[in-house]
């Protein structure tokens, strides 16, 4: 794991809301879900080729065997290496239930919040609400999610945010990020009735700054730029809500978008040397693989900051920053 260190702690660049009877400790997770798109999908042996862990639109159902004997396949991923969600397991490839946190992987490349809100990117796609309805149906079961050792991860609306960037048929995106958020968090709110864990939530990155679409000075930039930050900032709101109404879970915000600025602004401090251009190869000096997604070496560094919030997010943690400050107010 990479420690940052470089110019700022990004792990403080973050909000946490959090409303829990049962007490967050990282060092406690043993299971770690995740539900969103292609920046955090993993490469199963049951999955569809290029898009998923297990399955896809036209072969939503699958067996506990076949989900259990189900392998991570190494190094397969939108980046053309390791992503976020594996650096933070430390679950690379294989049985996710052999690893010591357990990996389990429900994102589907391509994928939008809602397929009655924006049409699907292939006729085989799987948006978000339909990861959870499969998870529902076919795994949640069959895997294991005891609280207080279970942590659902939730990174979603890049492709949202990148989707509607033409789409002239929407004249108030205010409006248009509630009605997503609805979905968003009723689909939250299921997969928590059986999960009852921690929730995780990962704020859009600045997209608008990927090569696909510079220069920042363009009008689609620009637009892009905005969209984005209305989303998450209804996204921040949505979440506070979904924390005062249940009380039994801990929900955090992680402010990716920030995460991805500090490096993108100081990028040669983070060994990059290129951030307006891309490079489909193993040079990651780049901070883009291709047009749209970053480079392995960017989703270590988003997996190191990740991981200083949990921990400093930990109940034990804080109690024992707070006794630290008050012997030092003394």
């Amino acid at each position: 794991m990479v420690h940052l260190g470089v110019t700022a702690v990004l792990a403080t660049l973050v909000t946490a809301v959090s409303a829990a009877k049962v007490p967050f400790n990282w060092n406690n997770i043993r299971y770690f879900y995740v539900f969103g798109d292609s920046y955090s999908y993993v490469q199963g042996t049951e999955g569809l080729a290029d898009f998923s862990f297990i399955g896809d639109a036209f072969n939503l159902s699958y067996t506990p065997e076949q989900l259990l004997s189900n392998e991570i396949e190494y190094r397969y991923t939108a980046g053309n290496g390791a992503n976020w969600p594996e650096f933070l397991t430390e679950c690379f490839a294989g049985l996710p239930s052999n690893c010591p946190r357990q990996l389990w992987d429900f994102a589907f490349a391509g994928a939008d919040i809602d397929p009655n809100l924006l049409p699907l990117h292939h006729n085989f796609s799987i948006q978000l609400t339909t990861e959870v309805s499969q998870f529902l149906t076919y795994a949640a079961a069959v895997l294991p999610h005891t609280p207080g050792e279970t942590m659902t991860a939730w990174w979603i609306g890049i492709n949202d945010t990148g989707d509607t960037l033409n789409n002239a048929t929407i004249t108030n995106f205010t409006d248009f990020w509630e009605t997503e958020m609805a979905s968003y968090f009723n689909a939250v709110q299921q997969a928590h009735t059986t999960l009852a864990s921690t929730h995780l939530f990962l704020t859009v990155p600045p997209t608008d700054r990927s090569p696909s679409h510079l220069p920042a000075t363009s009008p689609t930039s620009q637009t892009l730029n905005s969209h984005i930050l209305l989303f998450n900032s209804i996204l921040r709101k949505r979440a506070g809500a979904f924390a005062l109404a249940n009380p039994d879970s801990t929900v955090l915000v992680f402010d990716a978008h920030e995460t991805f600025t500090q490096i993108l602004d100081n990028y040669q401090a983070y060994g990059f040397n290129n951030i307006t251009g891309y490079c489909e190869c193993d040079d990651n000096s780049y901070f883009w693989y291709n047009t749209g997604h970053p480079t392995e070496r960017v989703h270590e560094y988003l997996a190191a900051a990740l991981e200083g919030f949990l921990l400093e997010s930990s109940t034990w943690h804080r109690e024992i920053g707070m006794k630290r400050r008050y012997k030092e107010a003394k």
